[in-house]
């Protein structure tokens, strides 16, 4: 019963590609552990364990670690998006922006210029 209460939760995993992830149940609890690419995508993880079991959860244990700590994210870049919109997505912030555009300077030259397909550095703030 624990394990369909959280089936969303392992479905995202299985989205965000959690490496090495290990689901048990022990009674009524339900144990989860991995690897998540980025810190995004495990705030992602705890975001939807809390939309299914509440903001203090009692009945689910996440151990989930992050492979690649350098960034918050990696953005590929998609036809109508601008680098406010971006940080909106991940910071809750259009004005942060600029945080990205000083991350991607090898590859952009004006933060007014973005192309779609173009991978971003989505840094930690």
């Amino acid at each position: 019963m624990v394990k369909a209460k959280y089936q969303n939760v392992l479905d995202l995993g299985e989205k965000l590609k959690i490496q090495n992830g290990d689901v048990k149940v022990d009674g009524d609890k339900l144990h989860i552990s991995g690897v998540a690419n980025t810190q995004y995508d495990k705030d992602r993880l705890w975001d939807e364990i809390k939309a299914s079991g509440g903001e203090n959860p009692s009945d689910i244990m996440a151990d989930i670690n992050v492979a690649d700590t350098t960034v918050y994210a990696r953005h590929t870049v998609e036809s109508g998006e601008s680098l406010s919109k971006i940080a909106k997505h991940y910071y809750k912030d259009p004005m942060k922006y600029n945080a990205i555009f000083e991350a991607n300077k090898n590859i952009l030259k004006n933060p007014d210029t973005i192309h779609p397909g173009q991978e971003l550095v989505i840094p930690n703030m």
